[in-house]
């Protein structure tokens, strides 16, 4: 019964992909993406037109998320809010709360891109007819919008992040080919959205650490082979994967978020709520990801394989002019948190559908800085893996870096998605020890 039940469900999704599908090709001057997806595409575009990278574009979707989910939540409680709670008018526009919402939050994190966002902010609130409801949805947008931005004021994302880079076998340093310092080594101290601290999911230190062992030169000699950016043994379809996922995670995998939206069909509470976890995931694997990486301090592959023959491993064979295929980012290996984030992600997007592992197909097209390549996927986490992957055919990262990534970001995704922007009904128990 079971098991009728659920191919009973999976024909209905796939008849309801298929009536949303033609009803995109049908009408297509009717169906677009809601503010919700359209503010989110607007901070993405900014963040990359501001130079807003890594961690802290991650900060920045989170907050102008928890933001939008807040404002629409004011105004019909359906799930739980974050940082606001607020009963508004229930016929306040929820359009312009949302717009609102996202304005304040973004101009406030991203000045430069303020004239771009205020072009953005005007254009959605030309559409809602003037009159109480369209001011008091500006009224509780502004309101999450400020809530957001007070919780987060003293998070540490601005602190001082001292740091000196060691020497010594097995110990990052600035990597070619410009050298330089460490990204905002500090970022494992900042506050987080929904773990209790940074260092709540650290992973233990893996075997591979230890430079005589034969796991360390099996990883070496793996990342070396196909790693290098003459590779022989590395395919092209490797190559055209490492080269897919180099873009930002927060980027990447929110354009995915949008892609499964549209899909599914979601309301702009479903999408408030959908891409508040996504977020709130990320920002999180990027702070539990940091505070690894800079707890271990481990050394990059190009680091490594251009002093093997020092290391006091026989199997390590040295190349002194050995290069990655792709560049090697300025921060330690160990965990590569790419992988953290593409997992965390996935969590969320696989509990958020409730689908199984084989149930839920998706094309995505990649950005810059190697836009234009387009890959097809069965599921979130064959996404997930193939992004870890990514970083041992770019010789960017060892292997366990991304393995443990992947385990740490599914731990942080399940905390976001178990505790947070819950149902109001939901009875569910939030206790789970994998999650302690």
């Amino acid at each position: 019964m079971l098991l009728e039940k659920k191919t009973t469900n999976r024909n209905l999704r796939a008849q309801l992909a298929v009536i949303l599908l033609v009803a995109v090709l049908i009408l297509p001057a009717t169906v677009r993406a809601d503010g919700v997806t359209e503010w989110n595409e607007s901070a993405t575009t900014a963040a990359v037109a501001a130079a807003v990278t890594g961690p802290r574009h991650t900060r920045v979707f989170a907050m102008t998320h928890a933001a939008i989910h807040d404002a629409l939540n004011a105004i019909d409680r359906r799930y739980k809010p974050y940082a606001l709670d607020l009963q508004a008018d229930p016929n306040a526009s929820p359009e312009a709360a949302v717009a609102a919402a996202a304005h304040d939050v973004l101009v406030h994190e991203i000045p430069t891109q303020q004239a771009f966002f205020d072009a953005k902010y005007a254009a959605s609130l030309a559409s809602i007819p003037d009159g109480a409801p369209k001011t008091n949805g500006i009224a509780i947008g502004q309101a999450a919008a400020a809530s957001i931005i007070a919780l987060r004021s003293a998070d540490g994302s601005t602190a001082p992040m001292p740091y000196t880079p060691g020497t010594g076998l097995g110990v990052w340093q600035p990597t070619p080919p410009a050298f330089l310092a460490a990204n905002v080594p500090g970022w494992g101290n900042v506050t987080p959205f929904t773990l209790r601290s940074g260092s709540q999911f650290r992973p233990r230190p893996p075997a591979f650490f230890d430079l005589a062992r034969r796991k360390y030169a099996r990883e070496y000699n793996e990342v070396k082979m196909i790693g290098d950016v003459n590779s022989t043994t590395r395919t092209a379809e490797q190559s055209e994967i490492a080269r897919f996922w180099y873009e930002g995670s927060g980027l990447g995998w929110n354009r995915i978020a949008r892609i499964v939206s549209t899909q599914q069909g979601l309301d702009l509470w479903e999408n408030a709520r959908l891409f508040g976890l996504v977020n709130f995931a990320m920002a999180d694997g990027f702070i539990a990801g940091f505070e690894a990486k800079y707890f271990y301090n481990f050394w990059r592959p190009v680091t490594a394989i251009r002093v093997g023959d020092t290391d006091g491993n026989d199997q390590t064979l040295g190349d002194p002019a050995w290069t990655s295929f792709l560049i090697t980012p300025n921060i330690p290996d160990y965990p590569s948190t790419h992988s953290v984030l593409g997992a965390a992600a996935a969590e969320v997007l696989a509990r958020f559908f409730d689908e199984d592992d084989d149930d839920f197909s998706f094309d995505t097209t990649s950005g810059n800085p190697f836009p234009g390549i387009t890959r097809s996927f069965a599921s979130f986490s064959q996404a997930a893996q193939e992004n870890a992957d990514s970083r041992v055919y770019a010789g960017i990262h060892f292997r366990t870096a991304c393995t443990d990534g992947l385990e740490q970001g599914r731990r942080v995704g399940r905390v976001a998605f178990k505790r947070f922007l819950k149902p109001v009904r939901s009875h569910d128990n939030d206790d789970d020890d994998d999650d302690n």
